[in-house]
């Protein structure tokens, strides 16, 4: 008798491994910091010391002058909350399932990373485009932030709009019967 012949199939290959994305998540730190380069530029171009588009006032376009510390100051705040206030009514369709948490730690460490970000494009663009300081006054003048603070202000923001929109969300519900 003769033996049948078995025909083992080929070991097929292991198919090639899709391509890593990055996780949908990893977008609410990306895209503030990416944000935070635009502010920056911003800050630049509209604070007294930079471009002066906000105010005009030839005595505040002098970067030395110790008149325009706030307005800039302040200039890179209303850009912060701005921005802190966007990224919480983009963050508020997105309360619900199971990564709740982390969706909204990360905005919240994107809004650091982007007025860090913001803060370092503008004195950069400051070094790039603006005179130079002037090396008698010291390192302290020249177009720089007074007030560190100003960098929290973007977290800050998406924290309260978030917090307000979930609070109005709880509150619209209707009592179950």
């Amino acid at each position: 008798m003769t033996e049948p012949t078995v025909h083992v199939p080929a070991a097929a290959e292991p198919a090639p491994a899709p391509p890593r994305r990055v996780p949908k998540d990893a977008l609410w730190i990306v895209l503030p910091a990416g944000g935070g380069i635009l502010l920056g530029a911003l800050w630049w171009i509209l604070a007294p010391g930079g471009l002066n588009l906000v105010s005009g006032n030839p005595a505040l376009a002098d970067a030395n002058n110790p008149a325009s510390w706030l307005p800039r100051d302040l200039v890179l705040a209303g850009l912060a909350l701005l921005a802190g206030c966007f990224t919480g009514l983009m963050l508020d369709g997105k309360l619900q399932g199971p990564s709740v948490g982390r969706r909204l730690t990360l905005a919240l460490l994107g809004g650091a990373l982007g007025g860090i970000v913001a803060w370092l494009v503008g004195l950069l663009s400051a070094q790039l485009f603006g005179p130079a300081p002037d090396p008698a006054l010291g390192p302290g003048y020249g177009f720089t932030l007074r007030s560190y603070a100003v960098l929290l202000l973007w977290p800050a923001a998406t924290a309260f709009i978030t917090f307000v929109l979930a609070l109005f969300g709880v509150l619209s519900k209707k009592p179950v019967k």
